[in-house]
Formats: C-alpha cells, structure tokens, sequence
C-alpha cells in the first residue's frame, strides 16, 4: 500500500520535473524578442495610469508609441521635459507642450446663484438636475454634489460654498472630472491660460442677471476689447480661444459682471532686443497704450509699467526683434 503511494509520487514528480525542463527548453527556444523601446518608453512616462491619453494605461500608451501608433505629446499629464526625453528615445524632434489642468468654469456659489429650494435627495449632481433643473436659481450652476471630486484619482477637487474648486498642484489633467460632470462645467485648460471665463450660461442676459450675480450676459464688450480677436460669443456666451489669447487681461478690466477670471502672474510684457531693433518706430506706432518709447533710428524700449501684453507691438515688427515675457 505505502509502496504503491510512493511510487506514484515519484511518477508525478518525475513527469513534473520533465514537463518542466521541457517547458524551460521551450520558452528559451520560442521566446519572442519583446521591443526594448517599449521599455524606456514606459520608463519614461509620468506612470499616472489615467487612461487620458486614450489608452487603458501607461504601458498600453507606452507601446502604441514605441510602434509609431501614438504621437509623444499624446499624454496630457506629461511635462515638456518628459516629452523631451521621449523624443531622444524615439528619435525624432518634440514639440513643446502646454500641459493641460482642469478648470471649474463657475462661481455659483451659494451667494451668488442663490437657492430655489433644499434639496434633500441623492447626493448626485445628475439627479439633481433632474429636479427643477437644480436647487440653485441658475440651471447651468455647479451644484457642487462631488461626482467630479469622486472619480478624481488625485483628490484634487474639493466643494467650496457649493462650488467645485480645482487644486492644480494635484490636478494631473486626466480628464475625468469632465467627464463626470452632467453640466459640462469642467473642461481642461492648458496650464499658461491666465484668463478663464468663469461661466457655463447660455440663456439671455436678463435671465442670466436674474440667476446670477456673476454670470455672463453676452454682453460682447470683451469680445470687442480684445485686441488679439481672441474672444467670440457662442450662444451669448464669451469662449476664449487660447491660441490667440496673450494673457493681457484687457478682457477682465473690461467685464461689467466680473465673471472672467485671471492669474495676473501669468501677465507677458513686450522685451525688445536692442541688437535687432532698427528704430522704425512701427511698434510705437501700434502701441495703444503708450508703452514703447525711442525715436525714429534709435533703439527703441518698453516701459513694463504700461505694457499690457497685447502683442501689437510684435505684430508689428518686421525684424523679429520683440518677444512676449512673463512679467517678473
């Protein structure tokens, strides 16, 4: 009896020691030879796992790349230097990035969009919706019921007096807080954007002002004060084009409703390199605010102080000899 036992031990586990050299020979013999770009890809991927890129995770973005399916900047999450490093792997030249980063486009508090009732049901902003078109006076307001705050991996969102607000230090631009909001409120913004338009309504001005203390009338004045055309009214509402926005922040002075907010830090200034300027004194010229002083064939220089960072100046020069600083 124990002789039987014994011995058929021994068969299974002479069969597993040959099942396994053989499986060993095999994998050594079959082996298929994996892509090592795949690896410093990933390696140098910022690993948040987000899927905003499109892809299920990091190594499914880091393949696709590697096989020349994904562009390098396709990852809204990695910085220039990233995307630097990824050209060097790949071998091809990277194109600067702006990173992106999540941004309530709101200021429906409690003061400001008011209340039309308590609403005491599921603590849901979609259900809320459904009900009135929501608890506060203004139908397009965040109600600030957190679905965005609870898909954020980051927590990166908190609810302020009935308002989502953003922590853009932990914000890594994944994108699903947009897609968690039934009031499109939330969009992403790249990261050098100074001026946002803090407001999602399309209804008439008169509605909008009964609603809202701060909401936008389209009233067109900082569409028309634009001086880079960067603003246009998009069912009575103003939507900033961040290709031409320059950050000037004329469009904020300009606002009667102060519904557009702005990162004065972020404010540009002309500087003019001295050893290109011929002193055509076309820059002055284009100057609306005075900012630029020199005469005719003499270097010409700008006064910070008044400079709004417009850009005319720079559409002006035919020499390239004026750049747009962040104003220290």
């Amino acid at each position: 009896m124990i002789f039987s036992i014994l011995a058929a031990a021994g068969v299974i586990g002479a069969l597993g020691l040959i099942f396994g050299i053989l499986l060993a020979l095999a994998s050594k013999f079959f082996a298929v030879e994996g892509n090592p770009l795949i690896v410093k890809v990933r390696g140098a991927l910022p690993g948040a796992n987000c899927g905003a890129c499109g892809y299920p995770g990091c190594d499914a973005f880091a393949k696709a790349v590697a096989e020349g399916d994904a562009q390098i900047n396709g990852c809204p999450v990695a910085t220039n230097e990233q995307v630097q490093e990824l050209g060097k792997i790949m071998g091809i030249e990277a194109d600067s990035v702006d990173p992106l980063v999540a941004t309530v486009r709101c200021q429906g508090t409690i003061d400001n969009a008011g209340i039309k009732y308590i609403y005491e049901g599921v603590n849901d902003c979609a259900a809320a919706s459904q009900l009135a078109d929501g608890y506060k006076e203004c139908k397009y307001a965040c109600l600030g019921l957190d679905n965005c705050g609870r898909v954020c991996p980051t927590d990166a969102i908190d609810i302020i007096d009935g308002v989502a607000v953003v922590n853009r230090e932990r914000c890594i631009a994944c994108g699903k807080c947009v897609m968690a909001c039934p009031r499109g409120i939330i969009a992403l913004v790249p990261q050098s954007a100074a001026t946002i338009i803090k407001c999602r309504a399309t209804a008439k001005g008169a509605e909008v002002r009964n609603a809202c203390k701060v909401g936008c009338i389209g009233c067109t004045i900082c569409a028309k004060k634009c001086p880079q055309e960067a603003i246009e009214m998009v069912n009575d509402l103003a939507v900033i084009d961040y290709e031409k926005c320059v950050n000037c922040g004329i469009c904020v002075e300009n606002c009667p409703r102060e519904c557009i907010g702005y990162d004065p830090s972020k404010r540009k200034v002309a500087f003019i390199v001295e050893e290109k300027c011929v002193g055509c004194t076309l820059c002055k010229k284009a100057c609306e605010y005075d900012a630029i002083e020199g005469e005719l064939k003499e270097v010409h220089k700008v006064i910070p102080e008044k400079c709004v960072g417009c850009g005319a100046c720079v559409n002006a020069c035919k020499v390239d000899a004026i750049h747009m600083l962040v104003k220290k």
